[in-house]
């Protein structure tokens, strides 16, 4: 087989078209793939399609036929990158491609917190606000995010949507790189050190990759230096948090709500500390899967692979030997 997609349920339960990749030639599509049948379903495949799936250097061992794995995903951290350059496999993701949505769950869940919406909603739903001074909707406090600063750790080009949300919404924007980018800086947005930001910020939301130097960078002594009442929103990658010191800080009021669309470990353990608080609201993982943007993402894909075929790959993050 030439072709496998390995994990296509996420992208497309069926509601959406692969003949972006079909054209390209003949494809065999997996809802999901066991770990003991990975090396058997690749085994012929030249060309493979992933989601989520982890590729570790005696995986590829195992795949001879194996040239080019293409990522429904911008992230790729998934793939052992130094053996698919050992093993001349070309990888190949899709930068940019979720930006308005993610970005529109970002604000999402900071409206939920904002507007106590999840709280208000079920009071309502359960037979409450039954007379005009009901006395538990003030215990639902609302906060007014005109005036306020969000911080954006990472400005690219999801957090830059961000951005100007927030501003439309009156705020001000803070945000923090490792390289500052002056092009980027507009009236009401501006560049600030780590500890500037996190001491500045009513809002703190994440959007820098997972790497080794972000991976728990939301510990206690980050989470120390924010203000007390602050904010917190993850839609990058879980484990750039800790989450029992999240919680903690949840618990203690050092944080006022968190609202997070990524974990540490997905779908959640039993214990997720941040699964059980009541005080940080938690989708699982969806800010990417508008139908929309599934559908832009299967093109871009395809685009990748074409791209491939023809001699000029796009959108490569490896340097792959040659076969």
């Amino acid at each position: 087989m030439e072709q496998v997609i390995i994990d296509g349920f996420l992208i497309n339960p069926g509601d959406i078209s692969w003949r972006p990749i079909e054209d390209l030639g003949p494809l065999m599509v997996y809802s999901s793939t066991p770990r003991e049948l990975l090396a058997q379903r690749l085994a012929d495949a030249r060309m493979v399609y992933t989601n989520r799936q982890v590729f570790k250097r005696e995986l590829f061992a195992t795949c001879p036929r194996l040239e080019y794995i293409g990522l429904f995903a911008t992230g790729h951290n998934a793939i052992d990158l130094a053996a698919a350059d050992e093993f001349g496999v070309t990888v190949c993701n899709v930068p940019s491609y979720s930006s308005y949505a993610v970005a529109q769950n970002t604000i999402a869940l900071l409206l939920a917190i904002a507007g106590n919406t999840a709280r208000l909603s079920g009071h309502v739903k359960s037979g409450g606000w039954n007379h005009a001074e009901d006395p538990v909707i003030q215990t639902m406090p609302l906060l007014e995010l005109y005036g306020k600063t969000i911080g954006l750790i990472g400005f690219g080009e999801i957090a830059r949507v961000v951005a100007d949300i927030a501003l439309a919404l009156g705020m001000r924007v803070l945000y923090y790189r490792r390289n500052p980018d002056p092009s980027a800086e507009k009236p009401g947005v501006s560049y600030a050190s780590l500890a500037q930001l996190a001491a500045q910020s009513d809002v703190i939301s994440l959007h820098c990759p997972l790497t080794h130097q972000t991976r728990g960078m939301i510990d206690a002594g980050f989470l120390a230096q924010m203000k007390d009442g602050a904010i917190l929103i993850n839609t990058a990658r879980g484990p750039i948090l800790n989450e029992a010191d999240v919680s903690a800080a949840l618990d203690s009021g050092k944080l006022y709500g968190a609202g997070v669309d990524v974990l540490s470990k997905e779908p959640p353990a039993p214990d997720n500390p941040l699964v059980a608080n009541p005080r940080c609201i938690v989708t699982p993982h969806i800010s990417w899967t508008p139908k929309e943007t599934r559908i832009r993402l299967v093109w871009r894909v395809a685009e990748n692979a074409r791209a491939y075929l023809a001699g000029r790959p796009i959108n490569v993050v490896n340097n792959p030997k040659v076969k």
